[in-house]
């Protein structure tokens, strides 16, 4: 279904956007990024869907990847949790604008992946994948035959993720339940295969993030992050094994870059902290400080999703207090460390998801 016509101006094409996740209605909010990564709030555009809501300072949807931004720059995706679909909103440089909404193909769609025309959705409560084309506007059309179960088990999966790997011959998703990791062969027209099971090298596998063509790194909500070569046949080669980062709830995590990925950071929730990972030349992951705390966001901050920007300058967080979450940022430096900038508050509970360009 079409979504309903609403557009929003911010004065650059600079910004970060948090998706609300509200159940009375989901919205992306934007903030405006000047050139030193502070950040002025923008305004607000439903996506006209449903959040799924929650007053958990937080966490509520339990993944990663629920809002994300096209290699492009020229679209986001966003996950409406409480109605069971998902929402496109083109990014012409001074407007954000809805252009489509559709039915996820599921129940509580939770995470998001996007290679090419192609967009991959998690559906948490049935424990799917299914997939669709994008076109040239932005507009989504189920893929037949796209659709794959999770593999799951005796318990719930709890999935976390879902991811393309580089080349989009793969889809990765981590499941918490299980301790899991699915891996999905992708075929030439673009449908998953049934998956290969891995498992995770420690417990509760949660966020994930790619460094160059094949380089998998995880970050393990039981308080660390491993890294895994992918193999062609679906297959996971320990690289670093559960490299502890000696905080609480490590669940999600990024790199300092795409196009030179050296550094790797986890949220860590149940810390307050930001750990920082060097990426060694052949994959290997080593703490940048011996007590892992990078950066701190404070007590009770519960530091959850996180987001680099595309010139690979500032690295955003999504922090909690108990009546309204922010975003804390940092400046990325050239040897890994991280200085703070001003962030920005004012975000409901519920709240969970961010990109930035």
């Amino acid at each position: 279904m079409a979504a309903e016509a609403e557009s929003m101006y911010y004065p650059q094409g600079r910004a970060v956007y948090v998706m609300t996740n509200q159940d009375a209605g989901n919205a992306v909010t934007v903030f405006d990024r000047a050139a030193d990564g502070t950040l002025t709030p923008a305004g607000t555009v439903p996506t006209g869907g449903l959040g799924a809501g929650g007053t958990s300072p937080a966490d509520p949807l339990g993944s990663q990847g629920a809002l994300i931004r096209g290699k492009d720059g020229r679209f986001l995706f966003a996950v409406d949790a409480g109605s069971n679909e998902v929402s496109v909103l083109a990014v012409d440089g001074t407007g954000l604008t809805p252009v489509d909404r559709v039915s996820s193909g599921g129940v509580r769609p939770v995470s998001l992946t996007l290679h090419d025309h192609l967009l991959y959705v998690l559906n948490s409560t049935d424990e799917t994948i299914t997939g669709f084309t994008v076109d040239a506007d932005g507009k989504l059309s189920a893929l037949a035959g796209s659709t794959q179960s999770l593999i799951g088990g005796d318990n719930p999966a709890a999935p976390a993720q879902v991811g393309f790997t580089p080349g989009g011959s793969h889809l990765v998703v981590t499941e918490k339940g299980t301790d899991v990791i699915d891996v999905f062969p992708v075929d030439e027209a673009g449908r998953a295969c049934p998956p290969v099971r891995n498992d995770s090298s420690g417990p509760v596998p949660f966020g994930f993030t790619f460094a160059g063509a094949d380089l998998l790194i995880v970050s393990e909500a039981s308080g660390a992050t491993s890294s895994y070569r992918v193999v062609k046949d679906g297959t996971l080669e320990v690289v670093s094994g559960s490299v502890s980062s000696t905080q609480q709830a490590t669940c999600w995590v990024v790199t300092n870059s795409t196009v030179d990925p050296r550094y790797a950071y986890t949220s860590n929730t149940g810390s307050g902290s930001i750990s920082g990972y060097r990426i060694g030349p052949d994959g290997a992951l080593s703490l940048l400080d011996p007590d892992g705390r990078t950066a701190v966001t404070g007590d009770s901050s519960l530091p959850v999703d996180n987001t680099v920007s595309s010139d690979d300058q500032f690295l955003y967080v999504l922090t909690g207090g108990f009546s309204e979450l922010t975003i804390s940022g940092f400046r990325i430096e050239s040897d890994g460390s991280l200085t703070a900038v001003p962030g920005a508050g004012g975000l409901p509970l519920g709240t969970q998801g961010i990109a930035a360009n």
